[in-house]
C-alpha cells in the first residue's frame, strides 16, 4: 500500500480534491501526463464541453486548430457584447463616431475635389494658358513705351513660330454696356469678341444654332451667342431665341447660338430633382452681382455673350491702340497647349516670340492652370489632415473605452483563464484570444460607423451650402474600417499581455 496523494478527479462539474491511494509502481506516468490525443476524442460530451464551453476556449489538451481557435475568439467577443449591452455600446461610441466623422471627411475631400477639377476644366483645363500684362523687369523700365502690348500680331506670330501651341484664342472685352431686349435687360458678365478658337481654348459648347464663323470674322456681322441666364433674362418665354434681336450699346444683334447650360452637380441633381435650395440660391445671386477674377464660372459661361472679334474692334472701337502701333489691343491673349507635360517648353517658345514682338521689353506674363491645380491638391492635403486628426480623436477615445472593457472582462475571468493554463492552454493562446475579442469590438463599431457614415454623407449633401455633394469612395470606407481594427489591436495588447502573464496557481485560487 503506498503513500496517499491527491489528484484532480473529473466529474460533470469542475474539478474537485479527493484522497486516494497512490498508483502502483509498474504505472507508466507518461501516459497520465502525455495522454494519447487520438482517445481524447471519445472523452464523454459533458467533459469536453466543460474544458471548452467556458468564456474562453481551451486549446490545452483539447486544442483546436488556430483558424477555429481565430473564429471562437470573434464568437466570445460577440458573447461578451450581448452580456454587457449598454457597456458595449458606451465602449463603441467612440470608434463609431471616429469611423463615422472619418468617413464624412473624406467624402467632402472627394466632392470638393471634383468640384474643383470640374470647375478647372470649365476654365480650359490645364492645357489652357493665359498671357497677362505684368511690370517689365527694373532694368527695362524706361523702355515700356517701346512694346505695344498684346496686340493681334502677337497672336499670329505664335500661332507661326509656336509648334507646341495647339490654338490661339485673341479676345476683346466690351465693358459697360448691357444687352436689351424690349423692356428686359441683361448685365451680362462678360461681353466679348473672339474668334472661333473661342471654343476650344475655353471648352465652351453651343447646344443650338452656331458658333461665330470666319465668315463672320470677314464681313464683320453683327450676330451674337448667348449664354443661357441672358436667355432667360431677355427670352423668359423662349426656349431657343435663334434669330431672335437684341440691343447691345445701342446697335442690334441677330441670335444665332445659344450655349449650353453650365452648372455645378449638386445644382443639377437639385434642379434635375425639381427642388430649390435658399442658401445655393442666394450664393449664386451674390457671385453675379461681384466682379472680379473670382467669378464662378459655371455662372461666368451662362452670362456670357459672344460677338465677332472684328465687329468688336469695327463696330464699338473697341481695344485701345498703342502710339507705336495701330493694331488694336486685346483685353486677353488665351493659348491651348498640345501637351500640359510640356508646359515649360511651350512657355519658352511663346516667351521668345513675344520677345521679339515686344521689342525686346518683357512687359508681359504668364497665368497657368498648373499652379490652380496645385492649390487644389495642398487644400486637399489639409483638409485632410485637418479632419483626420479630428476623427482620430474619436478613435483614440473609443481604443480607451475598448481597453477598459477588455481589463474588466479579464478581471471577472481570471479563474477560468487560471483553469486553461492549468491544463494546458500557453500564453499564446491567451494572448490571441484577448486581441481577437477586443478587435471584434472594434470591427463591429466600425461597421456600424460606416452605416451611420452613409447618414451623414446624406445629411451633408442635403444641409450644407456646397457647390459640389460629397463623394463616398470604397477606398475611404476601407481606410475608415482599417483604423477602427487596428484601434481594436492596439487596444488589446495590454489587456492580452496582462492575462497572458497570469500565474495559474494564483488565478485558481482568485474569487
Amino acid at each position: 500500500m503506498g503513500k496517499s496523494a491527491t489528484i484532480p478527479q473529473v466529474r460533470d462539474g469542475p474539478p474537485t480534491n479527493c484522497i486516494v491511494l497512490a498508483p502502483p509502481a509498474s504505472l507508466n506516468l507518461s501516459q497520465v501526463f502525455n495522454p494519447d490525443r487520438s482517445r481524447l476524442q471519445t472523452a464523454p460530451t459533458r467533459l469536453r464541453k466543460w474544458c471548452g464551453g467556458g468564456s474562453l476556449a481551451l486549446p490545452g489538451l483539447f486544442r483546436y486548430s488556430g483558424a477555429v481557435n481565430f473564429w471562437l475568439g470573434i464568437v466570445v467577443g460577440l458573447r461578451e457584447i450581448a452580456a454587457h449591452k449598454f457597456r458595449s455600446a458606451l465602449t463603441m461610441l467612440g470608434i463609431i463616431l471616429g469611423v463615422c466623422s472619418l468617413v464624412g471627411m473624406f467624402a467632402l475631400v472627394a466632392g470638393m475635389t471634383a468640384g474643383m477639377k470640374s470647375a478647372l476644366n470649365e476654365m480650359g483645363g490645364l492645357e489652357k494658358v493665359n498671357v497677362i500684362d505684368q511690370e517689365p523687369p527694373q532694368d527695362q523700365t524706361h523702355l515700356t513705351d517701346l512694346s505695344p502690348g498684346r496686340t493681334l500680331t502677337d497672336a499670329d506670330a505664335i500661332r507661326a513660330a509656336c509648334p507646341l501651341v495647339e490654338t490661339i484664342s485673341p479676345e476683346v472685352e466690351l465693358r459697360g454696356s448691357v444687352a436689351v431686349r424690349g423692356n428686359k435687360t441683361s448685365r451680362s458678365r462678360q461681353i466679348v469678341g473672339a474668334t472661333p478658337a473661342f471654343l476650344k481654348v475655353n471648352n465652351f459648347s453651343v447646344e443650338f444654332g452656331r458658333f461665330i464663323s470666319e465668315l463672320d470674322l470677314a464681313n464683320a456681322a453683327r450676330v451674337c451667342v448667348i449664354g443661357t441666364k441672358v436667355r432667360d433674362e431677355l427670352f423668359p418665354d423662349v426656349a431657343t431665341p435663334l434669330g431672335e434681336q437684341i440691343n447691345i450699346g445701342g446697335e442690334v444683334f441677330t441670335v444665332v447660338g445659344l450655349a449650353r447650360m453650365y452648372e455645378s452637380e449638386r445644382i443639377r441633381k437639385m434642379r434635375e430633382a425639381g427642388k430649390t435650395d435658399p442658401v445655393v440660391s442666394r450664393n449664386e445671386q451674390r457671385r453675379s452681382s461681384s466682379r472680379g477674377r473670382g467669378w464662378n464660372w459655371f455662372a461666368f459661361k451662362n452670362e456670357v455673350i459672344v460677338m465677332p472679334l472684328t465687329t468688336m474692334q469695327l463696330v464699338f472701337k473697341s481695344g485701345a491702340v498703342s502710339s507705336n502701333s495701330v493694331d488694336p489691343k486685346l483685353t486677353y491673349l488665351n493659348l491651348r497647349l498640345r501637351d500640359a507635360d510640356r508646359i515649360n517648353e511651350t512657355l519658352q517658345q511663346v516667351r521668345n516670340v513675344l520677345l521679339f514682338t515686344h521689342r525686346g521689353v518683357e512687359d508681359f506674363g504668364f497665368d497657368t492652370r498648373e499652379n490652380w491645380a496645385e492649390s487644389i491638391q495642398e487644400q486637399n492635403q489639409s483638409a485632410v489632415r485637418t479632419g483626420g486628426l479630428i476623427a482620430s480623436i474619436s478613435l483614440i477615445v473609443g481604443g480607451i473605452g475598448i481597453m477598459n472593457i477588455m481589463l474588466a472582462s479579464i478581471g471577472e475571468r481570471i479563474h477560468e483563464i487560471g483553469i486553461r493554463k492549468a491544463i494546458g492552454a500557453r500564453e499564446r493562446d491567451i494572448f490571441v484570444q484577448i486581441i481577437v475579442e477586443s478587435t471584434t469590438l472594434a470591427l463591429l463599431g466600425g461597421l456600424i460607423g460606416l452605416a451611420c457614415a452613409f447618414g451623414l454623407v446624406q445629411l451633408l449633401e442635403r444641409l450644407a451650402p456646397f457647390d459640389f455633394s460629397p463623394v463616398v469612395t470604397t477606398r475611404s470606407l476601407l481606410i475608415s474600417l482599417g483604423f477602427s481594427i487596428g484601434i481594436g489591436v492596439l487596444a488589446g495588447l495590454y489587456p492580452a499581455f496582462k492575462a497572458s502573464k497570469y500565474d495559474p496557481i494564483e488565478a485558481l485560487r482568485y474569487e
